[in-house]
């Protein structure tokens, strides 16, 4: 989704969570560590850093580049359509490298001085270890591609370090919890793609299988900060999530992957506001999202009005 210029909501801090955890968290952190001790990969050796790069294939399935289904995408060279979707997913690697490094934070943060014999703080920085690989694997595969380095918009940075300054407890897994789940629905399809770049496959199936532990972990981390907290405590961090999927879908696609592939990056633009497929795709993505959001009161009707903002609803 590429940048908006509509004010980005604040997120808003949620008080402090209790560190007790219940013995159903801690069995869902204890079956998450044997999962990862039996299923996790080493992408410097798991993937071809050095086979080439066939011309004809896409960086991810055309379905999901942001022009897709549009009358600027039906002009475009198949050329056009293989370096733009290159570029797509370079842009949304780099955005993740940027949200890992936040996420990164939270959790240390979350964990300060807690029982490190305990399994939630044991899983904790075992996902902390998966994301240090994933943002290696995502800088060697946009190396590899040839995209250049696709930072976040000054004020989206300067909201980022907000949030991880600011979000506690419910509140920093929501967002972890947003990014890793509309990611890992788009990379389920390009992992399968047949006309996908073998790179991007792999790292696709790779972030595919570690992340799923992680948004189970996200997931129970949010039932356990929850477990007893009022209506006024649910609609702050159901507010605060929102904000922070704001700010992480705007930021997917960088407005200057348009310009890389040769387009007249105000057109491109206003089609991708106009595309009524890419809201379909933006919404399919989210769905898993949104229901467990609506099962724990975090959609309220604050949080849904910013949803479909951003057409995740």
């Amino acid at each position: 989704m590429a940048h908006s210029t509509e004010r980005i909501p604040s997120p808003v801090p949620s008080p402090v969570p209790s560190p007790v955890h219940t013995p159903a968290g801690d069995d869902v952190s204890k079956r998450l560590l044997d999962s990862a001790a039996v299923l996790s990969y080493d992408p410097a050796v798991e993937i071809d850093w050095d086979a080439p790069l066939p011309p004809g294939h896409y960086g991810l399935n055309p379905e999901w580049s942001t022009l897709y289904g549009t009358a600027l995408w039906a002009e475009m060279t198949e050329e056009q359509r293989v370096t733009l979707t290159r570029h797509e997913v370079g842009s949304i690697m780099t955005t993740g490298i940027w949200f890992e490094m936040i996420l990164q934070q939270m959790v240390l943060r979350d964990q300060y001085l807690k029982d490190p014999a305990g399994a939630e703080f044991r899983f904790a920085l075992t996902e902390i270890a998966d994301e240090c690989r994933h943002s290696i694997m995502f800088a060697r595969a946009c190396e590899k591609m040839g995209v250049p380095r696709y930072r976040p918009h000054r004020v989206v940075a300067h909201a980022g370090r907000a949030y991880k300054s600011l979000a506690r407890g419910e509140l920093a897994y929501g967002g972890i919890l947003v990014a890793e789940e509309v990611l890992d629905v788009m990379q389920r399809d390009w992992m399968r793609g047949e006309n996908v770049l073998d790179i991007v496959r792999g790292t696709s199936r790779i972030h595919v299988v570690e992340e799923s532990r992680h948004m189970k972990f996200a997931r129970q981390e949010i039932r356990e900060r929850l477990r007893g907290a009022g209506a006024l405590r649910r609609r702050n961090a159901a507010f605060g999530i929102a904000a922070g999927a704001y700010v992480i879908v705007t930021s997917m696609v960088h407005p200057s992957v348009y310009r890389a592939a040769g387009l007249d990056v105000g057109r491109a633009l206003a089609e991708v506001r106009a595309s009524g497929h890419r809201r379909a795709m933006m919404r399919t993505s989210s769905r898993h999202l949104m229901a467990f959001l609506a099962e724990n009161g975090l959609l309220t009707d604050a949080a849904a009005r910013i949803y479909r903002r951003v057409h995740m609803l």
